[in-house]
C-alpha cells in the first residue's frame, strides 16, 4: 500500500485548495512520511488513540510533537528544502495533520495504527529526510543506500540542473570522503576503548525485562494517559467526575486538589486505578489553579488527558474566556474548546478504537481490560428505543467469543441516559437498553449467568447535560467486572471493578450498583441480575 500517494490524493487537495504549487505538494508529501513515522510510535499514538480528533483541529500537530523545538525544526527544514515561506509551511502542516490522521486510521481499519504503519514502513520510509532523525523514534530512517545511490532528503519535483565542474572540484569531492574516514577511525577507537569485553554492536537493548529462569519476558510499556473528566452544575457544584490513574499516589494527588476546590462533593468522583494508565498527569501540579477556574463557570465541562485540556460551556463568551484563563494557568498544556458534535465520526472512531483495544487483549485477557474495551464503543440507540444498532453487532459478536473463552468472567452491563426526560422514564429506558445488550450477547452464545444489568438513568453523568456534546457522552452503555463489594465494619473497602456510584456504602440510600451494607440495613437489597 502506497500511503504517501493515498494522502497526496485525499489530503493535499483539501489543504492546498486552488494553490496546488509543486513546491507545496512536495512539502506535504515529505511531511506525510515524517508524520506517519511519528504515529508508528506506540507511546505517541497512545496519547490520543481514544480521543475524537476533529478534522479541523489545527492544534493537533502541537500535540503530536509536544516539544516546540521539534515543531520549529520540522516547519523550518521543510520550508527551506522546498522554498516555501516558513509561516505558510507551518500553516500547511497544521491543517494537514488532523486530516492525515483520519485517513491513516481509515486505511488501518481494524489494525492498530502503529502496527499498520510499522507493517507498511517501506512504503513511506524512503520519503523521510535524514534531518528528521532528531524528531522521530529510532529506526524510522531508511538504511544507508549502497555506494553509487543518490541520497536525497527531499521529494522535490524540480528538474536536476547540470553545471560545469570548476577547477579543483576533484579535491573538493574528496574532502567529505576523507572526513568520513577520520570519523570512522575515531568511532572505532572509541568503541574499542569503552570496555574490555564490548557487547556486539547489534545487540538489542530491551527497555524493561523480567528474568524467568533462562527466559526473559518483555514487559509491555504502552499505557493510556491518565485522565480527569469533570462537569459543573448550574450552581457551580461538582456535577460529574471521572478519573483514570495508574496508581493510588496520583489518585490521591488529584483527589486532594478536587477536595480543595469542591469540598465534600469531591467524594462523588469515580476512579479507575490500574496499571494500564500512566502514573503521572502533566497538569497535576496546576490543578490547584485549574479547578477553581472551571468551578466558576456554570454547566462547564473539562477533560484533562495527556498534555491537552478540552473544555466546553453552553455560553460561547464564557467558553472562550475559560480557554483563555486555563491557558494562562497552565501554559505548558494545550487548551482547546470542544468542537461541534460529529455524531457519525464519534460512532465510527469509537468502534475503531474498541476493536483495536479488543485486538490487543491477547490470550486469556484480564476481565477488566475486556470491560474497558467494550465500554469504548458508542452504542447509539435510536430515540426512545432499545434496539442494538447494526454497527455494533460485529464488535459484540467478538465480545461474545471472548467472554465465553475467559473462565469466571462476569460482567455488569450498565445503561445511562441524559437528563432530557423524567427520572422514572430514564431509569426504565436505561434498563431496557442494558437488557437489550445482554439479550444480544446471550443470543450469540454467552452464558446468561455471566451477565447482569442495571439501569442508572441520568444519575451517573460523565459530562454536562447543558450541551449537545455533554448529553451525547452521558447516553452510554458501560461494562464493569461484576465483583462483590467487601465492606468491613470499621470502614469501606471497595473493589475498583465494582464501582459503587457514590463511593459510600453506608449512605442510607439504595442507588448502589451492587448490594452493600446500606441495602442490607434497610432490608431491600438490590438484585444485581435484574
Amino acid at each position: 500500500m502506497d500511503i504517501i500517494s493515498h494522502l497526496t490524493r485525499t489530503v493535499s487537495p483539501a489543504v492546498l485548495g486552488d494553490d496546488r504549487s509543486p513546491a507545496k505538494e512536495s512539502l506535504l508529501e515529505q511531511f506525510y512520511a515524517i508524520f506517519a513515522a511519528r504515529l508508528a510510535d506506540h507511546d505517541t499514538y497512545g496519547r490520543f488513540a481514544n480521543e475524537n480528533i476533529a478534522r479541523d483541529d489545527q492544534g493537533f500537530y502541537d500535540r503530536v510533537w509536544t516539544e516546540g523545538a521539534h515543531r520549529d525544526q520540522i516547519s523550518r527544514e521543510l520550508a527551506d528544502k522546498h522554498n516555501v515561506d516558513a509561516t505558510a509551511a507551518r500553516g500547511l502542516i497544521a491543517m494537514a495533520a488532523p486530516l492525515a490522521f483520519h485517513e491513516i486510521k481509515s486505511l488501518a481499519g481494524t489494525t492498530p495504527v502503529p502496527q499498520f504503519l510499522n507493517d507498511n514502513l517501506a512504503s513511506y520510509q524512503h520519503h523521510i529526510p535524514a534531518w528528521a532523525s532528531t524528531v522521530l523514534p529510532a529506526g524510522m530512517l531508511a538504511a544507508t543506500p549502497a555506494a553509487g545511490t543518490r541520497i536525497s532528503d527531499t521529494t522535490s519535483t524540480a528538474p536536476l540542473q547540470h553545471t560545469e565542474e570548476e577547477k579543483g572540484s576533484f579535491m573538493k569531492a574528496l574532502l567529505p570522503i576523507i572526513g568520513l574516514i577520520i570519523l570512522g577511525a575515531l568511532a572505532w577507537a572509541l568503541l574499542r576503548g569503552c570496555q574490555e569485553n564490548p557487547e556486539p554492536v547489534a545487540t538489542p537493548v530491551a527497555s524493561e525485562q523480567q528474568a524467568a529462569g533462562d527466559e526473559q519476558v518483555a514487559v509491555a510499556a504502552d499505557v493510556e494517559p491518565a485522565s480527569l473528566r469533570i462537569a459543573t452544575g448550574e450552581n457551580n457544584e461538582l456535577y460529574a467526575c471521572r478519573m483514570n490513574a495508574g496508581d493510588e499516589t496520583l489518585q490521591s494527588k488529584v483527589m486532594n486538589a478536587l477536595t480543595a476546590a469542591f469540598g465534600d462533593e469531591a467524594n462523588k468522583c469515580r476512579a479507575d486505578v490500574d496499571d494500564n494508565f500512566a502514573t503521572d498527569m502533566p497538569a497535576a501540579a496546576q490543578l490547584a489553579s485549574i479547578l477553581p477556574i472551571v468551578k466558576n463557570v456554570p454547566n462547564a465541562s473539562m477533560v484533562i488527558k495527556g498534555d491537552t485540556i478540552t473544555v466546553n460551556a453552553p455560553d460561547e463568551a464564557a467558553l472562550q474566556q475559560l480557554v483563555t484563563d486555563l491557558q494562562a494557568a497552565a501554559p505548558a498544556m494545550t487548551v482547546q474548546a470542544e468542537g461541534p458534535l460529529d455524531l457519525q465520526g464519534e460512532i465510527d472512531d469509537s468502534l475503531t478504537a474498541a476493536d483495536a483495544a479488543m485486538t490487543n487483549l491477547g490470550d486469556n485477557p484480564d476481565p477488566r481490560d475486556v470491560a474497558r474495551a467494550l465500554s469504548i464503543q458508542v452504542i447509539n440507540f435510536e430515540l426512545d428505543k432499545a434496539i442494538i444498532p447494526d454497527a455494533n453487532k460485529a464488535l459484540l459478536d467478538r465480545a461474545a467469543t471472548i467472554i465465553n473463552e475467559v473462565p469466571d468472567m462476569e460482567l455488569l452491563i450498565i445503561g445511562h441516559t441524559d437528563s432530557q426526560a423524567s427520572d422514572d422514564y430514564n431509569i426504565e429506558l436505561s434498563q431496557e437498553r442494558a437488557d437489550a445488550v445482554k439479550e444480544y450477547l446471550v443470543a450469540q452464545g454467552v452464558d446468561a449467568s455471566k451477565l447482569s444489568t442495571k439501569g442508572m438513568g441520568e444519575s451517573e453523568p460523565v459530562a454536562d447535560n447543558s450541551t449537545e456534546q455533554g448529553r451525547f457522552r452521558n447516553r452510554r452503555i458501560e461494562f464493569v467486572v461484576n465483583d462483590e463489594i467487601n465492606v468491613a465494619n470499621e470502614g469501606m473497602i471497595i473493589s475498583n471493578d465494582a464501582l459503587d456510584p457514590d463511593l459510600n456504602p453506608l449512605d442510607s440510600n439504595n442507588d448502589d450498583l451492587l448490594p452493600d451494607d446500606d441495602d442490607v440495613t434497610q432490608g431491600s437489597a438490590i438484585d444485581p441480575a435484574n
